[in-house]
């Protein structure tokens, strides 16, 4: 159970801009019906809402009161959240945690998550679009990792976190799961946090989490945005058998053909160089060995043409740490579904990446 008094405390510290009364919340949301329901995941509720007294229209998080794991997210998200301010973060409002329910008041954004648009087939996001998306998130992560008084380990990037503008502006939330370190440190917790198919390989086995582990869990949002593809991929050409986006791109780059791994669904419509520049760029957010990898910074400076494009080994190197252990706790981790995962079952994904 959350501690509410020094939660308090923390909120006030952090110009939180408003505390709401649960009243306030189910007035705007009309008693939480079903029609605002916006969606619904494995620690609670999202519903449209509107503030009458600001005329606003927001985003209300609703925990589940049986969510254990829920409570605790609640409580890291308030904490650090409330003290961020970038242009491609999500606001949060205000929150509320009143007659035993616990809140989040955000700003609406009407075109909802990233991932709705990568997967459909009615909505084509223009490779303009991408471009600008990838660059929105790396610029969040910048911030997160290198320009805030701390350093920030978001510890879950991937699409459904990301929520899009009227203008199609990348606004990265869901702060669950994040922890706060000095800069230069990791995050010492022992668990396993994140989701199935953006976790860094290495975090498997140790549990630990890095600026390293975000890159590589944002160099697997990259190649997801352009290639149109889920991190775990099924293809026929290779008897059905899973396959990781990473290894799959990379088996095309080494080959020659990494342009043929664009979305399909762009028929074309792109600036050849530009997109293997990313992609390739993406690549190295995701080397097996971390220590080799791109920090945001160093990515973004090749993103925005300021730097040359380090060269990339034609093979993907194999990584060099040992293979997952049975035990490590789960924390959060989840699958497409929400739904929490078993140490052994992601030891059967990492076969993936080799």
């Amino acid at each position: 159970m959350l501690n509410d008094v020094s939660l308090d405390v923390e909120l006030y510290e952090g110009n939180v801009p408003r505390q709401f009364k649960y009243s306030e919340l189910a007035v705007a949301t009309g008693e939480f019906s079903d029609k605002e329901k916006l969606g619904e995941g494995g620690f609670g509720s999202v519903y449209r809402g509107h503030l009458k007294d600001m005329n606003l229209h927001v985003a209300i998080k609703r925990v589940s009161k049986k969510s254990w794991q829920g409570k605790k997210e609640y409580e890291s998200e308030v904490k650090i959240i409330s003290r961020l301010r970038h242009p491609n973060l999500v606001l949060l409002i205000g929150w509320c945690h009143d007659e035993g329910e616990l809140l989040l008041v955000y700003e609406l954004l009407p075109n909802r998550s990233l991932d709705n648009h990568i997967h459909s087939m009615s909505t084509v996001l223009s490779w303009p679009v991408r471009k600008e998306i990838v660059l929105g998130i790396g610029s969040a992560l910048q911030y997160l990792h290198q320009d805030w008084e701390q350093c920030v380990l978001h510890r879950d990037i991937k699409p459904s976190n990301v929520m899009l503008d009227a203008s199609f502006t990348p606004k990265l939330g869901d702060f669950g799961l994040a922890r706060l370190v000095d800069h230069g440190q990791n995050s010492r917790t022992t668990a396993l946090a994140g989701t199935m198919g953006y976790i860094d390989p290495e975090c498997w086995h140790t549990g630990r989490y890095s600026t390293e582990s975000d890159i590589y869990s944002f160099g697997v949002v990259v190649l997801e945005i352009i290639c149109g593809r889920q991190p775990i991929m099924s293809l026929a050409e290779i008897g059905d058998s899973n396959i990781h986006l990473v290894k799959w791109v990379w088996e095309m780059y080494g080959q020659g053909w990494i342009i043929n791994a664009a979305d399909v669904k762009l028929n074309g419509e792109f600036d050849g160089i530009e997109v293997e520049r990313v992609m390739v760029t993406a690549l190295w957010c995701t080397h097996p060995d971390r220590t080799l990898r791109l920090s945001i910074r160093q990515a973004m400076n090749i993103l925005r043409l300021e730097v040359p494009l380090p060269h990339l080994p034609a093979k993907m190197p194999v990584a060099t740490f040992t293979a997952p252990v049975e035990n490590v706790p789960s924390e959060a981790v989840t699958d497409s579904s929400s739904s929490t995962m078993s140490a052994r079952t992601l030891n059967r994904f990492s076969s993936l990446l080799r």
